[in-house]
Parts: C-alpha cells; structure tokens; sequence
C-alpha cells in the first residue's frame, strides 16, 4: 500500500506521516535511554564562559520520541524549501549562551533540539514544548509543540521571525 493511502491514522497528516515513517519513527516509539545520555551529556557540558544548557522534560521527551531520526521531506514546500532534519540534540552542544540568550528573551528555557541539515540551523525546544530555529538570518518560530514545527518544516511552511516587539 502506498503510504498516500494509508487508511490508519496517526496524529500527523499523511506527508508527514510517511516521511517520519521512512526515517524510522513509529506510533509510541521511545528510546528513554538515548534521551537520558543526551540530557547528561548537556547538562555536564559548560561553554568556555561558564554557560550551561537547561535539561527539562518537554526536551526529553521530543528526544526520546524522535532523537536520533533523520527526516528528509516527501514533496516541494508550499511557501519556502521544506527542510531535511536530524534530530539530535548534540548539533546545539556548543549554543548553550545563544540557546540561553534566546530563552532570557523569551522568558523560558530553551535546549537543542537538533538541525536543518541544508541550512545548519539549529532547531530548539522551550520548556513548554514550543519549537524554534536559529539561522544566521535569525530566531524563528516554528510552532507550539513539536508536532507542529516538524509539519511547518517538512512541508516548507514559512516560520514566523521573532522579533524585539
């Protein structure tokens, strides 16, 4: 059966769907263990200057779910380049001041999440499950959990910037 007619469903929409399917995900996939040696790796990690990363459970958890995957989009984006993903928190191993930075900004923590490959952004992930990107050209919000940002990514859906206001 071609993945475009699956007649179960999951909480993604079809496309994505597949593609996290093609990079090995399924429905109640979790490796604790793997997001465990993540978070102790981060949290015994201290930047030359002293910066620490923030370990919490919405983190964790994404890590668990979807840690160690990496998923390349199925089509052309709606709006904008969808985006190939690895998901390992260790790309943001030396972001702790920049990830720190933007949750002072935010009033939140932030822990890596993992990258765009293409683009080298770093993907983050609040204490509330919120997803972000940091790029060269800025801080971007990708959605409100998780499974939004990984749909926005994946289909090309353009972020919205964060900015001072």
């Amino acid at each position: 059966m071609h993945p475009d007619q699956r007649t179960s469903t999951t909480r993604f929409p079809v496309p994505i769907d597949a593609a996290l399917r093609t990079a090995g995900w399924q429905p109640g996939r979790w490796d604790i263990k793997q997001a465990e040696i993540w978070a102790d790796t981060l949290r015994d990690h201290t930047s030359p200057a002293g910066h620490r990363h923030a370990v919490f459970p919405a983190a964790v958890e994404a890590w668990a779910e979807f840690g160690g995957l990496t998923i390349t989009p199925g089509a052309g984006g709606r709006q904008i380049a969808p985006a190939t993903l690895h998901l390992d928190p260790l790309h943001g191993l030396h972001m702790a001041r920049t990830l720190a930075d933007l949750g002072r900004a935010l009033d939140t923590d932030v822990a890596p999440l993992g990258t765009e490959t293409d683009t080298g952004a770093v993907l983050a992930i609040d204490d509330e499950g919120r997803v972000y990107a940091l790029d060269h050209t800025g801080d971007w919000y990708l959605g409100p959990d998780i499974d939004h940002a990984l749909a926005a990514l994946l289909t090309g859906t353009e972020p919205v910037r964060l900015t001072v206001d």
